[in-house]
């Protein structure tokens, strides 16, 4: 047993080398199997066509035996909190506001107004069917932004007592799945509709949730609506800084007028900015994208080690009708903003 492992003190007379030492000893068997599972999670989702973040959160329930162990606990629980800060930070990276003329001004303010409205009906639906507010604002949040790295980020910055790891889950399951299913449906739906390319990637890119399957829906169509899909949806994921720091700011207020952020949140703009001001080598952009969905992925899967099924479905199906139903919210918005104002 490594000493002060029962109590989780540190020797007083424990240096920084030791000190290091003892923190790898306790968390190194919990990282090695969110490691493994997030490694096994990514093969699959390569050679099968099918999210890897999915993946990643069935197996980790899977291994929810493990949870509880006490050489495995500290690790799990360093993955669904540090890891994820870090994945969260490092999207920064990702962000790129080149061409943002391509569409003209009208879209891209109908971005930000149906990101809003999402945001809004979020939290009426949520409270409607007797949840919180914080999980309108979680849910919403994932389905207005970019799916499960959304609600990632934005649970990350939600005070614990508001949400819980089982709503993150929810959540996570929910956008992922639908988003999945909107990227088969969605193009054949826009297509019925006697769409062209530029509308139908506008829609695609302002309505499913992952960027993964916005891409995908958007070249299955044409290369011009997946040009315009990848941009609308960058302009949705370009958001999500100025969405954590105004629920930061919300709930650290509400926490005793704090108004500090979260340092993964500096972080992201920061990496953000640097993106978009300093030319950076694409081999480092490209390790910087991989070691975030590593990080991110890793996360989930520790996530999913803590969660049960029988806790996941304990508070019924209330959860997956609020994210279906701001799916279809947001859905019927956007339709109605391309019809009106995209001509």
């Amino acid at each position: 047993m490594i000493p002060g492992e029962g109590s989780g003190a540190t020797p007083p007379a424990a240096g920084g080398w030791e000190r290091a030492k003892l923190w790898a000893g306790r968390t190194k068997d919990g990282l090695f199997l969110a490691a493994t599972i997030a490694l096994a999670a990514s093969f699959l989702g390569e050679h099968y066509g099918a999210p890897a973040m999915l993946f990643a959160l069935l197996i980790g329930m899977a291994f929810n035996f493990l949870a509880a162990d006490q050489r495995a606990e500290p690790g799990i629980v360093f993955s669904t909190r540090t890891l994820l800060r870090l994945g969260v930070a490092l999207l920064g990276l990702r962000l790129t506001f080149e061409d943002v003329a391509e569409l003209g001004w009208t879209p891209v303010l109908g971005v930000v107004g149906l990101l809003l409205l999402t945001l809004g009906a979020g939290v009426l639906i949520a409270r409607a069917f007797g949840r919180s507010p914080a999980f309108g604002l979680l849910s919403g949040g994932a389905v207005a932004i970019c799916g499960a790295s959304a609600a990632l980020a934005i649970a990350a910055v939600l005070p614990k007592r508001h949400i819980r790891e089982d709503d993150v889950l929810f959540t996570v399951v929910g956008v992922t799945t639908l988003s999945t299913v909107a990227m088969v449906i969605y193009p054949v739906l826009f297509g019925a509709l006697g769409l062209g390319d530029l509308k139908v990637g506008y829609l695609i890119g302002a309505t499913i949730h992952d960027v993964a399957q916005v891409v995908g829906a958007g070249y299955s169509v044409s290369e011009t609506a997946g040009d315009i899909a990848t941009f609308t949806k960058l302009q949705r994921v370009a958001l999500l800084p100025v969405v954590l720091i105004a629920v930061a700011l919300i709930y650290r207020r509400e926490a005793g007028g704090k108004v500090g952020l979260p340092w993964f949140v500096v972080v992201f703009t920061g990496l953000m900015l640097l993106r978009n001001l300093v030319p950076l080598p694409e081999p480092l952009l490209d390790a910087a994208n991989g070691a975030s969905r590593f990080l991110l992925l890793t996360a989930i899967a520790a996530l999913g080690v803590r969660t049960s099924l029988a806790q996941l479905f304990a508070a019924g199906p209330r959860g997956f009708y609020v994210i279906g139903l701001e799916t279809l919210a947001l859905l019927a918005m956007a339709l109605g903003f391309a019809q009106v104002f995209m001509g």
